[in-house]
């Protein structure tokens, strides 16, 4: 079983960014990842809201960057390496990968959250052509077109709200004939003009050619379909928190997100968490950057409290 001061599970922004901080800090530290370092951040075409990079970056070569910069300070990177179990032991938090056991003094969970999807035609085809989980990320892609919000709750609300700041027309699609968010917000998106909401329908499928340009929509109440004509369209279904491994050593909230308090520790002594991963109000490739880097600090003053 091999060895280390700390270890990480997740190889996206959060995590190599803990990984970074430790390994600079002259802790043996090692990431264990399931495919290649990426997350989320990954996956995106441009990002425009990261700081530092007026003219954007890709998303891929960010993260790249980031696991260069880390691995040169040490950062030891297992990929392609899924983990099946964590255990708590007294003095060490052991990580069990296939046939690999990973000890470590201080265990950082940086697993991410994904997206809701709807499961229809074209989505796959057209993530990243049209199709977007995060309008804060890519709204501004879409200035001054037209756009749809699929959703009822919060997210769709903020969402749709941010997007009228930025696009002529914003359609709301809910498959209930009322929301599920917050009054203020309903209040907000209901007065905004450049709103409109197409009420008790569902997408049965994403439509476009190189990119997004229609949606088939059905109504809930006489099966009618029809075509609403969008350059992109905004998936607001909600997330769910990768936390399956923590489940039952760590305090989740009620919708599975890890609890911790300012400086990323959780319930347990010695297991920290960082990024999406954990109970927080924004989520975001600069919020998952500095959470990694609280976690990597809380993490390094436990082993200085330990020896």
């Amino acid at each position: 079983m091999d060895d280390y001061d700390i270890s990480i599970v997740g190889g996206g922004a959060a995590g190599l960014t803990a990984g970074l901080y430790a390994s600079r800090a002259h802790l043996r530290t090692v990431l264990l990842e399931s495919m290649i370092p990426s997350g989320q951040a990954y996956m995106a075409e441009r990002i425009e809201n990261y700081p530092g990079f007026p003219d954007g970056i890709a998303g891929r070569e960010l993260i790249e960057r980031i696991a260069r910069q880390a691995t040169r300070f040490g950062l030891e990177i297992q990929q392609f390496t899924p983990v099946d179990k964590i255990e708590v032991a007294e003095q060490k938090k052991i990580v069990q990968a296939g046939e690999k056991r990973f000890a470590a003094s201080a265990l950082i969970i940086a697993t991410g959250a994904r997206w809701k999807t709807l499961g229809i035609p074209g989505e796959a085809e057209f993530a990243g052509k049209g199709i977007s989980y995060c309008a804060t990320c890519d709204g501004a892609f879409f200035s001054d077109q037209e756009v749809a919000v699929v959703g009822g709750g919060d997210t769709a609300l903020e969402d749709a709200l941010y997007l009228s700041r930025l696009c002529r027309k914003v359609y709301v699609i809910h498959r209930r004939d009322q929301l599920r968010a917050q009054k203020i917000l309903q209040r907000k998106a209901l007065e905004e003009p450049k709103i409109e909401f197409v009420w008790s329908a569902v997408v049965r499928e994403i439509k476009g050619e190189a990119v997004v340009k229609t949606l088939l929509l059905e109504s809930l109440k006489d099966g009618k379909r029809k075509e609403l004509t969008v350059a992109g369209v905004f998936i607001a279904v909600g997330q769910i928190p990768n936390t399956d491994l923590v489940r039952g050593i760590c305090v989740l909230d009620d919708m599975g997100y890890i609890i911790t308090d300012q400086d990323c520790t959780t319930s347990i002594a010695g297991i920290f968490a960082a990024g999406d991963v954990r109970k927080k109000g924004l989520r975001q490739i600069s919020t998952a950057v500095g959470d990694g880097a609280l976690a990597a600090a809380a993490a390094e003053r436990y082993i200085e409290r330990k020896t």
